[in-house]
């Protein structure tokens, strides 16, 4: 399989026709080699436009799908950001390519540790293991927060934890119906939300459920 042009037809293909057009993207989708971050019996399937199964049930995110979110969240070289959930380290690898520093955790240690090993040519992610599903209390501030699963509400504590002009990317909502979200962080108390698309997504594990209603 010729995996250029593989990467060459996803990025026209899918991603360009979903109005990813910031050409930094762009540029990384055809870099970073998408294939190598599957397993190898899938490798074939690496650029195809569907979530591809990494294991405990995990799945990677459909290459418009991360497109979109990378472009709504506008990283650049100074940001430092904060990846709730490694899966496959493939969305790890484009955010360490955009930013300053990425601080990437896992609740699969087998799973971030096979990243971990795809990612070893990168030196500004810090690995963290632990169920990061409602807060990350690590005592710091970040520009840029993904939550890679879906959540059926926004933990608050991940909106506190953004910098002035911070943006968290979350997919919420209860399946079928979720929309992939950025919010911004516009002062102490406030926040600015764009709605990118609808989208269904695995939940967080741990991921905490509404309360139902019983009459």
């Amino acid at each position: 399989m010729n995996f250029d042009q593989a990467r060459f037809f996803m990025v026209e293909q899918q991603i360009r026709p979903w109005d990813v057009l910031d050409q930094k993207v762009l540029d990384l989708f055809l870099e970073v080699p998408r294939h190598q971050f599957v397993e190898d019996s899938k490798q074939s399937l690496a650029y195809s436009d569907i979530e591809l199964p990494i294991g405990h049930d995990e799945v990677m995110m459909a290459p418009k799908v991360e497109a979109k979110l990378l472009q709504a969240l506008d990283i650049d070289d100074t940001d430092t950001v904060l990846e709730v959930g490694t899966g496959s380290g493939f969305m790890t690898a484009l955010m360490a390519s955009l930013g300053e520093s990425v601080t990437t955790v896992e609740i699969h240690e087998d799973l971030q540790q096979i990243a971990k090993e795809r990612l070893k040519d990168y030196n500004n992610i810090d690995f963290q293991i632990g169920d990061a599903s409602q807060d990350w209390n690590d005592g710091k501030l970040y520009d840029v927060i993904v939550l890679t699963g879906s959540v059926a509400t926004i933990p608050q504590a991940y909106k506190e934890k953004l910098n002035l002009g911070g943006r968290l990317a979350v997919i919420c909502g209860q399946s079928p119906a979720m929309t992939a979200e950025v919010l911004t962080r516009i002062s102490e108390s406030e926040w600015e939300t764009e709605s990118l698309f609808e989208t269904d997504l695995k939940a967080l594990v741990n991921a905490q459920m509404p309360d139902s209603f019983t009459l």
